[in-house]
């Protein structure tokens, strides 16, 4: 946490003598930035729930996934 703050000071000692109208304009560029990360990490947690898409019908899908099932049951010397 220390070395954030340190940071953020820095930058503020760089940024502190900026004229009123550019420091508005570094705000709104600010802003937008945390508004697309946001907006990012949103999508990104929606896409994760996504549905199944597929022409067929399930009951296609549950059995071509049975009929590639492999059995082996071989049993291997140690």
């Amino acid at each position: 946490m220390k070395a954030e703050t340190n940071i953020l000071n820095g930058y503020w000692g760089l940024l502190s003598n900026l004229a009123p109208d550019l420091k508005l304009k570094l705000i709104e560029k600010l802003s937008q930035s945390v508004h697309n990360d946001l907006l990012a990490k949103k999508n990104n947690f929606d896409k994760s729930f996504g549905a199944w898409s597929d022409s067929k019908e399930a009951n296609e899908i549950i059995h071509d996934i049975r009929n590639a099932r492999t059995f082996n049951r071989e049993i291997e010397l140690f």
